[in-house]
């Protein structure tokens, strides 16, 4: 009799701890708490580091019982003596929640119990905050993130929801482009967040990373911001997607230096300088205005001509009758310069 009165003490015991931990978490999903409150209260309950970790960003919480960050980990999985749990959303596992607890457990049943309501909240969160399966997003949402109108509580929520951590980095890539954006974007960043979105006449994209030697050939122009502010990101890609040619499609904003300063010009200014206005004049001729390009491009005759799939004289003949329209030695250091900057400036006019 002695004994299974301890056995029906300890059941009860069990069951109050259980029932316990299912108002807990009920209590919680209320409260709609995002995944470091879940994993700062869960650590509490638990009296020992509780962790959750994301597959798709790679996020990783890990919140010690005294409601702090837990200290660095080697490894971003469970240490061995750690129980976890996986998280699973629509049949998909999306990540795994585990106990930091030193030795054995306490008591395994209500451990179990706690990583699987654990793994269900975290599911719930990622639902409802989390991004979506595709890379194609909202554009109000992604308006949201970039634009330099937005509050910063407004952008952390957007960005937040379009599934980008807070100290992950983020580039905004402007594009013109007729291919899929959700297609360029996977090409560019592959198994890392990603999401695009077309937004008045530009596609965006905004990336964690960015692999500018991923971008279709020939099909596609893109500005790519540096992975500062978001709003700022997108001023920096628009700019540099407006300094693309043909015969350079990808634009890296922090690559143009003291270039991107002729972005700010005025257009009646532009429009008024006379090596602007000569280029104007050339324009007419395709052949001849890529010829200077292209010299421009590589300041070498036989590049220019390996380039123009032409004899190299022909080029130097080309380029002497465009420097006479022009009024400019391109044959000198400072011809050459002026020539740059003013074929620049004529092509941001024409943007």
């Amino acid at each position: 009799m002695e004994a299974l009165a301890l056995r029906l003490s300890q059941l009860d015991s069990q069951v109050e701890g259980a029932i316990r931990v299912i108002m807990f978490y009920d209590t919680l999903m209320r409260r709609r708490v995002d995944l470091p409150a879940l994993a700062r209260a869960s650590a509490g309950l638990a009296e020992c580091v509780a962790g959750i970790r994301l597959h798709g960003t790679g996020r990783v919480i890990r919140m010690s019982p005294d409601g702090r960050e837990a200290s660095a980990s080697p490894s971003s999985s469970p240490s061995p003596s750690s129980s976890s749990t996986p998280i699973t959303l629509d049949e998909e596992e999306i990540g795994t929640v585990w106990l930091e607890r030193p030795g054995p457990p306490g008591s395994l049943d209500l451990d179990e119990l706690l990583l699987d309501r654990l793994a269900l909240a975290a599911a719930a969160v990622v639902e409802r905050y989390g991004p979506a399966r595709t890379t194609m997003a909202d554009p109000a949402l992604v308006e949201l993130a970039i634009t330099a109108d937005s509050d910063e509580a407004a952008r952390a929520r957007a960005l937040r929801l379009l599934g980008f951590a807070a100290d992950l980095p983020l580039h905004v890539v402007a594009v013109r482009s007729q291919l899929p954006l959700d297609r360029i974007g996977g090409l560019i960043c592959p198994a890392r967040p990603v999401k695009a979105a077309p937004l008045a006449d530009v596609g965006v994209i905004l990336a964690t990373t960015v692999d500018q030697t991923r971008f279709p050939e020939g099909a596609v122009r893109a500005g790519i911001g540096a992975t500062e502010s978001p709003e700022r990101s997108w001023r920096d890609a628009r700019t540099a997607l407006r300094f693309t040619t043909p015969r350079r499609p990808v634009v890296h904003y922090d690559s143009l230096g003291a270039l991107a300063l002729l972005a700010q010009v005025p257009n009646d200014a532009a429009r008024g300088n006379a090596d602007v206005a000569a280029i104007a004049r050339i324009a007419g001729t395709p052949g001849e205005l890529e010829t200077l390009e292209t010299y421009c491009s590589t300041g070498s005759l036989r590049r220019s001509a390996d380039l123009l799939h032409l004899h190299h004289s022909s080029v130097a003949r080309r380029l002497e009758q465009t420097g006479k329209t022009l009024g400019i030695d391109l044959t000198e250091p400072n011809g050459l310069l002026r020539a740059r900057v003013a074929l620049t400036a004529w092509r941001l006019l024409n943007d």
